[in-house]
């Protein structure tokens, strides 16, 4: 009986006890399904998507996967060289077309003191002229929005006032003799961007020329510049590339090409994925025997080096200065549709002997790198040749047997350290607080209608030679909170006057002016100056040089009573929107 019921029972309860397993069975699947999907994801394809898609399809709250972007790209390209980077849309709208010679703007220099956007001069028959804007205009209000205050950047005067060509934006302006706001609308139009500062002859004979970076327009504006000294009488050329930072390959190729024979080689470039392509001189230039000598620093990169080193490699010119900043890796941008850009490495510069210009770096290790020049500075680089690390350093020689040094930038054939003669406490002090830059700009504000009479530069030099303006400045600067100590002031006195002058001179005559009175007493000009003058820059000369005739060179404690070089002076006049 017992048998018989317990049977019963066993088939009452067994179809209850499969139908609870199948339920279990299908919560435990269910459970383990994300897991099996998850190791679907990824089994193989893009790694990068999937996670995306997946955070996209089951993260627990809703994120934006385009912010996620825009923050992991940064990370990814951190890992590789230091040079590959990632450009925001926004970022590349700063940028905007500079180095093709041209951007849309309002056609105004501005610098910002007091957090106040101050027009320093405007582009001769710009947009801004022809809408009654002048110099010395504070910009206050940009379409009715306060535009002045904390929280003011260049990067936010930029973003707002340059624009497409045709649009419209209303400024809101103050001027110095009128209380009341002035209200102007100006039409964006094509600015042009100059890429060659200046050129003028330091000496008979001799033509300077000063290039800011390597553009679209670089080389019509240098073989226009030749041609002008050219006319002048100019026979032997001195071309400045210190705090050159770069730009265009092409640019730097056909700037060498005026000095190179046909078949000689300037530059070529090679990388895992891309094969070596070789520039070579074509011939057609028109300055091929006049001597020449290249100026560079340790702000000297990228093209700047590739012009250096083919004028080294070839015997062509001599390089006088410090040895440059090692940027030797080549860039191709690509560019995405919401306007923002990647710029990945894909090659290496190599010289004509076949240097690497690019210093050593490590992967995903670019603050050590970023760090070199300070390093460089720490260790005496800068001030004797003789702390220059090339000892693991592979050794090259140019076309005629001269050594050189490959793997590290540039070193000059001339090596000149810098001059510190001058440049003290109380001086970086007033330079870093912007003192002088400001000062210039109210002292032109005061005197404008008085300074605007003058023809010429020079006159206006002559002029402010016998002006207190030193002891203005000093009055600022105690103002400011840097106390005025008697001996430094005295031993300082020449560089400071000699910016104030420079810089209120700029405010009339731009660059040309500036540039003409700082370089009165820079060092490595007129060592080129002298070099050029005793016939050293000769190709001749050059080739018939051994490695010890260029150590013997070198001028290290030379020119000890001189000003400093244009390497130390604020370079922060060069905002144009």
């Amino acid at each position: 009986m017992r048998s018989t019921s317990s049977s019963k029972r066993y088939f009452v309860w067994l179809p209850l006890w499969i139908a609870f397993g199948i339920v279990i069975g299908i919560v435990i699947g269910n459970g383990f399904s994300i897991f099996t999907s998850q190791k679907k994801i990824f089994s193989g394809g893009n790694k990068f998507d999937a996670v995306l898609q997946y955070i996209n399809e089951a993260y627990v709250d809703t994120v934006n996967t385009e912010e996620l972007i825009e923050k992991a790209i940064p990370g990814l390209l951190a890992e590789l060289d230091p040079h590959s980077t990632y450009f925001t849309a926004k970022e590349m709208e700063l940028t905007g077309d500079d180095l093709e010679g041209h951007f849309g703007g309002v056609g105004v220099q501005f610098v910002l003191r007091n957090d106040t956007v101050m027009v320093v001069s405007v582009i001769v028959g710009g947009p801004s002229q022809a809408a009654g804007i002048r110099p010395g205009d504070r910009i206050v209000y940009v379409n009715d929005s306060l535009f002045a205050g904390k929280g003011m950047t260049t990067d936010k005067v930029m973003l707002n006032l340059r624009g497409a060509e045709g649009t419209d934006v209303k400024l809101g302006i103050k001027r110095f003799d009128n209380p009341k706001i002035v209200n102007i609308t100006v039409r964006r139009g094509d600015i042009p961007v100059n890429t060659v500062d200046m050129s003028y002859q330091p000496a008979e004979k001799i033509g300077y020329i000063k290039i800011s970076k390597f553009g679209g327009t670089t080389t019509q504006e240098f073989i226009s510049a030749i041609s002008k000294l050219k006319k002048a009488g100019s026979e032997s050329f001195i071309i400045d590339l210190r705090q050159n930072t770069g730009g265009y390959l092409q640019a730097a190729i056909d700037m060498v090409n005026e000095y190179l024979d046909k078949g000689e080689l300037i530059v070529y470039t090679q990388g895992r994925a891309f094969k070596r392509e070789d520039a070579f001189a074509n011939g057609s230039g028109t300055s091929k025997k006049d001597q020449l000598i290249v100026l560079m620093d340790e702000g000297s990169a990228s093209a700047s080096e590739v012009f250096a080193g083919a004028i080294q490699d070839n015997d062509r010119g001599l390089i006088v200065g410090r040895r440059s900043f090692g940027k030797g890796l080549v860039q191709s941008q690509q560019k995405f549709v919401d306007g923002s850009a990647l710029r990945l490495t894909i090659a290496r510069y190599y010289t004509p002997a076949g240097r690497s210009i690019q210093k050593p770096y490590e992967l995903g290790k670019s603050g050590d790198y970023n760090q070199d020049l300070m390093n460089r500075y720490l260790r005496g680089e800068f001030d004797s040749q003789d702390s220059i690390k090339q000892d693991n350093e592979p050794v090259f020689h140019t076309a005629a047997g001269r050594l050189v040094h490959g793997n590290g930038g540039i070193m000059p054939d001339v090596f000149i350290p810098r001059d510190t003669i001058g440049v003290n406490s109380y001086y970086i002090s007033v330079m870093n607080n912007g003192l002088v830059y400001e000062y210039a700009f109210t002292y032109t504000d005061k005197n404008r209608q008085r300074l605007e009479q003058f023809k010429t530069w020079q006159e206006m030099d002559a002029y402010l030679a016998y002006q207190p303006l030193l002891t203005n400045l000093i009055s600022l600067a105690d103002v400011k909170g840097i106390r005025y100590r008697p001996y430094l002031v005295t031993e300082c006195r020449n560089l400071l006057n000699l910016q104030l002058r420079a810089n209120i001179v700029r405010n009339f005559f731009g660059d040309e002016g500036y540039y003409s009175i700082v370089l009165q007493d820079d060092i490595v000009l007129k060592k080129a100056i002298e070099l050029i003058q005793e016939k050293k820059a000769t190709p001749a000369a050059i080739k018939g040089q051994t490695y010890k005739d260029v150590k013997k060179n070198s001028i290290m404690g030379y020119y000890r009573d001189r000003t400093p070089s244009i390497s130390i002076i604020s370079m922060d006049m060069n905002n144009w929107v």
